[in-house]
């Protein structure tokens, strides 16, 4: 065999790794997670893209349990928060979650994660800390306006999670249960039919459905708050 030509490449002369860090190791499990999905989220599969081994990434996290809690945290970077000083109290808090639940819906993984992890770090306080303070200034308690945050962080994330799922995973399923219900027979299943224009309607993009869900859940807490005094 002629190795004439064969090229020697140092290494040495190979592009230096990035030091292992948390960081680093919860940038490449985001990376993992937006192209295989949740799948792709694995110590294993994190380490062999780090070129590492497995064992080596437990200095930095416990388990895959707190990598996924810092992967969710780093998927809420992009979450906007509007200036508290801007606006009404209560349409603060619908565009944080609108735009929390916009950021889940782009990441589809990260959506998973919401519904499955609980969230570590600062992008998850800071939009706790957010939504806690914009429900404050209503003059709500303070239990009901933490029991409130949970549901409307759970809504937010199940929105999302199921655009996700009908649009990237089942979206001839969707159609299919789409099909059924507009072509019900009216003499049995009367309300369904009477009601099918209204079934399907209020989604993306203008998102009226989500933020008569958000309405609700505040309207809800509001009443119950003020009967609980």
């Amino acid at each position: 065999m002629n190795n004439a030509n064969r090229t020697i490449v140092s290494r040495r002369a190979r592009p230096a790794k990035e030091p292992l860090s948390r960081e680093v190791i919860v940038k490449q499990a985001f990376l993992l997670l937006r192209e295989e999905g949740i799948s792709g989220l694995s110590m294993r599969k994190v380490a062999k893209a780090l070129d590492t081994g497995a064992s080596s990434l437990y200095v930095y996290v416990k388990d895959l349990q707190e990598l996924s809690s810092y992967v969710l945290d780093y998927g809420l970077t992009h979450v906007e928060l509007p200036d508290s000083d801007d606006g009404s109290w209560k349409s603060n808090l619908f565009a944080a979650l609108l735009s929390y639940q916009q950021v889940l819906y782009k990441d589809p993984g990260i959506a998973e994660l919401a519904l499955t992890t609980t969230p570590l770090g600062p992008h998850s306080l800071d939009l706790s800390e957010y939504l806690l303070k914009q429900l404050a200034a209503s003059g709500i308690q303070p239990a009901s306006a933490a029991w409130a945050m949970d549901l409307l962080l759970m809504y937010a994330a199940s929105s999302a999670f199921e655009h996700v799922s009908w649009s990237k995973n089942e979206k001839r399923s969707f159609t299919l249960m789409k099909e059924a219900y507009l072509s019900a027979d009216a003499s049995r299943f009367p309300f369904i039919h009477s009601h099918k224009s209204e079934l399907f309607s209020g989604d993306l993009p203008k998102d009226e459905r989500f933020l008569w869900g958000l309405e609700v859940i505040l309207q809800g807490t509001l009443k119950l708050d003020h009967g609980m005094e």
